[in-house]
C-alpha cells in the first residue's frame, strides 16, 4: 500500500469513543415505541429502524458476515450513490421486517462481539494499513471513522425523534473523535470544494458544547494546521458546533453563520461544507 504513512491513533482512546457511541445508542433506543422506531430521519428514505439496521449491518460485515441479497436493484434507488451505499441498503432492507425489540437485541449482540474483537487487537493490527472509507489508512483510523458514523447516526435518530442531545450528552470521547474525523476533511472542503485561493488562512470557529477552532492554511495544498504562526486568519466562519456537523454531513443547511474577513471566500466554503458522500 503506497501513499502517506498510516495514521497512528491511541487504541484505548478511540475505542472509548466507539464504545461510548454504542452505549449512547443502546440507552436512546431502549423503550422506543413502534411508532418511534418508524419515525423518519434526515436521511432520504430511512427511518430510525433503518439507521440502526445500517449500523448493525456495518458491524456485522466487519465480523465477516456476507452482505445479504436484496429483493430489488438497490443501486437504482435515488439515494444510493455508490457501492458502499448499495451494501448499506441491502442490510436495511434485509432487517426491515424485524421488530424494534428484535433489532435492538441484534444490535446489542453484534456490538458485544465487536467489542471483544477490538479489545483483543494487537497494536500491530491496530496500526496496520487497510482499506477504509476515507482511502488507505490504518485500521485505527477506520475505527475513528466508525465513531464518526455511529455518532452522526445517533444525531440522526435524535432529529427524527425530536430529542436533541444535551450538553452533557455531547461531552466525551465520542463527539471529540467524530469532530476530529470531520476536521481532517476540512482541508479538502476549504481548498478543493470551497476554492480558497493560495495564501488563505481559514478559521472555522465552532461554538456551543462542541466548541473548537479548526484552522486550514492554503499553502500549496490546503491543510489543517494547529495555528497560523502568529498571523491572523484571512476568513472566519463562526457557527454552532452541532449545526456544523449537520451541515457537513448533508443533513441540514448551514444556519446562523457569522462570516468575517474575506466574506466571499468564507461564504463559498459554507456552501460546500457538505463533504459526506
Amino acid at each position: 500500500m503506497t501513499g502517506p504513512a498510516p495514521t497512528r491513533l491511541d487504541k484505548s482512546d478511540v475505542l472509548a469513543g466507539l464504545f461510548a457511541c454504542w452505549d449512547g445508542l443502546d440507552k436512546l433506543l431502549g423503550g422506543l415505541t413502534d411508532q418511534q422506531w418508524s419515525q423518519p430521519v434526515p436521511l432520504p428514505g430511512w427511518s430510525v429502524h433503518d439507521v440502526v439496521a445500517h449500523i448493525v449491518g456495518t458491524e456485522s460485515m466487519l465480523l465477516g458476515m456476507p452482505t445479504p441479497q436484496s429483493d430489488l436493484e438497490v443501486s437504482a434507488l435515488e439515494h444510493v450513490r455508490n457501492g458502499v451505499g448499495a451494501n448499506n441498503e441491502c442490510w436495511v432492507r434485509h432487517l426491515r421486517d424485524e421488530s424494534g425489540t428484535d433489532l435492538l437485541a441484534r444490535f446489542r449482540s453484534v456490538t458485544d462481539r465487536r467489542r471483544a474483537v477490538l479489545a483483543g487487537l494487537s497494536d500491530e493490527d491496530w496500526n496496520a494499513p487497510t482499506v477504509t472509507p476515507v482511502g488507505p489508512d490504518s485500521y485505527g483510523r477506520f475505527m475513528r471513522v466508525r465513531v464518526f458514523d455511529c455518532w452522526m447516526h445517533e444525531l440522526d435518530i435524535r432529529d427524527g425523534l425530536g430529542l436533541p442531545a444535551s450538553g452533557a450528552e455531547l461531552a466525551g470521547p465520542a463527539a471529540r473523535h467524530a469532530l476530529d474525523e470531520m476536521a481532517a476533511a476540512m482541508g479538502r472542503v476549504v481548498g478543493k470544494l470551497g476554492g480558497a485561493p493560495q495564501g488563505s488562512r481559514v478559521a472555522l470557529e465552532l461554538t456551543g458544547p462542541l466548541a473548537r477552532t479548526i484552522r486550514v492554511a492554503v499553502e500549496g495544498r490546503a491543510q489543517v494546521v494547529d495555528d497560523f504562526g502568529g498571523q491572523a486568519p484571512t476568513a472566519v466562519i463562526r457557527m454552532d458546533g452541532v449545526a456544523f456537523t449537520r451541515a457537513a454531513g448533508g443533513r441540514a443547511a448551514p444556519r446562523a453563520v457569522d462570516l468575517d474577513g474575506d466574506r466571499e471566500v468564507a461564504a463559498r466554503i459554507v456552501e460546500h461544507l457538505n463533504f459526506v458522500i
